[in-house]
């Protein structure tokens, strides 16, 4: 398996996530990797963490999750790998639910995600986000 850890999707994993099928509710579930320090474009706030550039963020969207109709299910940091192998563990991992892809879509498109998208740049290494829908065999 190969894993890459990315800031932005490109043009065509937008493409793709966003022309799927609308089938209603799900989880993205987020993957963090954090920088040691705040990496802000203007050289602002070199005191703050990455991840607490990143909080910044994280409290912002998640207003704009329920607003939407969606809700945080959980965030926190990795503490520790049972199972598998990996050359460095994420920082953190965050459960959000939405009510839909043109809920996401819209709230990924809006100028309020637009005005806060600065803290999430300059607090990630990269990230891996999954759309999880659930499944009745688990």
């Amino acid at each position: 398996m190969n894993v890459v850890n990315a800031v932005f999707p490109d043009f065509e994993q937008a493409t793709a996530f966003f022309g799927a099928e609308e089938d209603g509710r799900f989880v993205m579930v987020n993957l963090l990797k954090f920088h040691a320090k705040a990496r802000y474009e203007d050289g602002s706030d070199a005191d703050l963490t990455g991840a607490e550039a990143y909080a910044r963020y994280g409290a912002e969207v998640s207003k704009l999750i329920v607003a939407l109709g969606g809700q945080l299910r959980f965030s926190g940091r990795v503490t520790g790998l049972l199972l598998g192998e990996v050359d460095e563990l994420w920082d953190a991992v965050a459960l959000a639910e939405y009510p839909s892809l043109a809920a996401f879509k819209e709230m990924a498109l809006s100028p309020q995600m637009h005005a806060i998208e600065h803290h999430r740049k300059a607090g990630r290494v990269g990230q891996r986000k999954s759309r999880v829908k659930p499944h009745a065999g688990f």
